[in-house]
């Protein structure tokens, strides 16, 4: 070797001893496409390694943008679980989910989402440029990076929203929502979609998890269609039908639930109950005439009336009225806003157990993912909102005490008992100390009821078994914060009516013995016969099921059972309210 060349040949060999260790270093993979790059004298052709990510990386992009940053702990956990391999990319290629998931993005507004949301980053731009680069290999490298991150940003952002939901109702006081949450592992759906995991839940297909939250979601498609379509007519305030009556509001009723060109339609799906009309004004057409409110729109204004909760008589005036002219767009919001509770629900119910809708005034009782029956129920005044949670039922109470709430003490029993303590004998109450199998009878007449409060009153006032306990012959018991569970009452008659908030908080069941013979249809020993024994005797029993059985008091005002009908109820807490001020705005 000649004196000429050896300064370059030290000077190529020494380049390439630094550019050795720093590739066995724990240099980024910035640094080592860098060197490969200037090692190879310049940019190279497609091929070469996929190139990975570090933790580093994956923080500092997904904090730098505002939408990504409340989902970087699952960035984290994605990448840290596949050793930071890149997840949209397969030989340089994006995987074809890549498109698939920007695809429903832009269909994000179907599920009452805004597809602006999501859409933070110009994927457009993004793979345009990646295309170009593909003769680069450091350009290129860096762009999937660039890329994989911010799909995978993006994904996370929606799905949180998807499948968790948009409000968190753990975090907003104002609405009343204490039901388990779903505990749904984003990375993991995420490794579902890429197909580098199985689940027995429809990730893969970008599907929702409920098949109420897919059903309420074609009923939102076509509600949306009629109010592009002009929306529904407006009947007079001063409507007040009969069956029987003459009127030309007839004519607008007509429209509203059977279509002018379809009066063989039934009201059974939302598009027949909601056909479109081009005038959304209050006022009847002057020249309209008066046709006879009869036949099959009677029966259609019946079943109107039953999906939507009210007295199924046929006659159109007050609530009905009231309900037929509520706008398409406030039904739409209904719609939206009861998709967003299904995303609160855990991704999967137990097999067995109890729901409480409560602006439906309903329990169901279900067995192998199956109804078995259902029973009207009572659920709290507006004053003392039945609670909104989940809890598991553990025992049977059969004849049991009510325990007088203080308020009912200090407002309606102290001003009586002052000048005369038997009052209590009188209706069938007694005061003692203590609780369950230790309670101790105390004499009324030895407390100076006049000097009691709360802090210093330390006995339970409480009815005895019999006919004219307020909890009647049986009370379920799932102990929870809330005092709150379900009972029998002595006011049958309350059941007829078709609102049913009558209570302080608990529920009350319309059959409770066939709901106490049905809890304890595996307890050896205890038929309906001994059920009924054990109350007649009116002395408080505790049965103990055989296994927990899980309860969820839900709010649902909007619901497509499973024949396609859609139902509507009144939002009778305001909780409907409460979440539009967060959803909404």
């Amino acid at each position: 070797m000649n004196q000429v060349n050896r300064p370059a040949f030290l000077t190529v060999l020494l380049f390439w001893l630094i550019s050795l260790s720093m590739l066995g270093s724990a240099c980024s993979q910035d640094q080592k496409d860098k060197i490969q790059n200037a090692v190879a004298g310049g940019p190279t052709v497609a091929g070469g390694a996929q190139p990975t990510l570090d933790s580093t990386y994956v923080i500092r992009y997904m904090r730098a943008e505002p939408a990504f940053k409340d989902q970087l702990e699952w960035g984290k956990k994605f990448y840290r679980e596949r050793e930071y391999r890149l997840g949209w990319f397969r030989n340089h290629e994006l995987v074809p989910q890549a498109k698939t998931l920007l695809s429903v993005i832009n269909k994000a507004a179907d599920e009452g989402l805004d597809p602006r949301d999501y859409k933070v980053k110009d994927f457009d731009k993004l793979f345009a440029e990646f295309e170009k680069s593909k003769s680069d290999s450091t350009k290129r490298n860096a762009l999937e990076k660039e890329i994989d991150v911010a799909l995978s940003g993006t994904y996370f952002n929606w799905a949180s929203d998807f499948y968790r939901g948009t409000v968190n109702p753990r975090e907003v006081k104002s609405i009343d929502w204490n039901v388990k949450r779903n505990k749904i592992k984003l990375h993991k759906a995420l490794m579902t979609i890429l197909k580098e995991r199985e689940s027995t839940y429809p990730y893969y297909e970008f599907e929702p998890l409920h098949p109420e939250y897919d059903r309420l979601k074609k009923a939102l498609a076509e509600y949306r269609a009629v109010q592009r379509n002009g929306g529904w007519p407006t009947l007079p305030a001063t409507t007040k039908l009969k069956p029987g009556d003459s009127s030309p509001a007839v004519a607008l009723l007509r429209k509203r639930l059977l279509g002018g060109d379809a009066p063989a339609a039934t009201p059974a799906t939302p598009a027949a109950t909601t056909t479109p009309v081009q005038s959304t004004g209050n006022v009847t057409p002057a020249a309209a005439p008066a046709e006879k409110y009869t036949g099959e729109l009677v029966n259609a204004v019946k079943q109107f009336q039953e999906l939507n909760g009210l007295k199924a008589d046929g006659i159109v005036s007050g609530e009905t009225l009231k309900t037929l002219n509520i706008p398409i767009s406030a039904r739409i919001d209904q719609i939206i806003l009861n998709m967003e509770r299904w995303r609160w629900i855990p991704k999967k119910f137990e097999p067995s157990y109890l729901l409480v809708n409560i602006p439906d005034y309903k329990l169901h009782v279900i067995e192998n993912n199956k109804e078995v029956f259902d029973m009207r129920v009572i659920v709290g005044k507006t004053l003392n909102a039945t609670p909104v949670f989940s809890d598991k039922m553990e025992y049977v109470v059969l004849s049991p005490y009510w325990n007088v709430p203080w308020s009912i003490i200090e407002k309606e029993l102290k001003p009586k008992l002052i000048n005369d303590p038997s009052y209590l004998d009188r209706l069938d109450m007694e005061v003692v100390k203590g609780y369950g199998k230790k309670a101790v009878a105390v004499d009324p007449g030895s407390i100076d009821w006049s000097s009691i409060t709360q802090e210093t009153f330390k006995y339970t006032v409480r009815r005895r078994p019999g006919p004219k306990n307020d909890l009647g012959e049986v009370k379920f018991i799932f102990p929870n914060s809330n005092d709150i569970y379900l009972h029998d009452t002595p006011h049958d008659e309350l059941f007829s009516q078709t609102k049913r908030g009558f209570s302080h908080g608990c529920v009350r069941v319309a059959e409770p013995l066939k709901l106490a013979e049905y809890l304890l249809r595996d307890k050896p020993g205890w038929d309906l016969q001994t059920i009924q024994d054990t109350i007649a005797n009116r002395k408080e029993k505790y049965v103990a099921l055989k296994e927990k059985l899980p309860v969820y008091l839900v709010y649902f005002t909007a619901w497509v059972d499973e024949a396609g009908s859609l139902h509507f109820r009144e939002d009778i807490y305001n909780h409907d309210k409460a979440l539009a001020r967060e959803y909404f705005d």
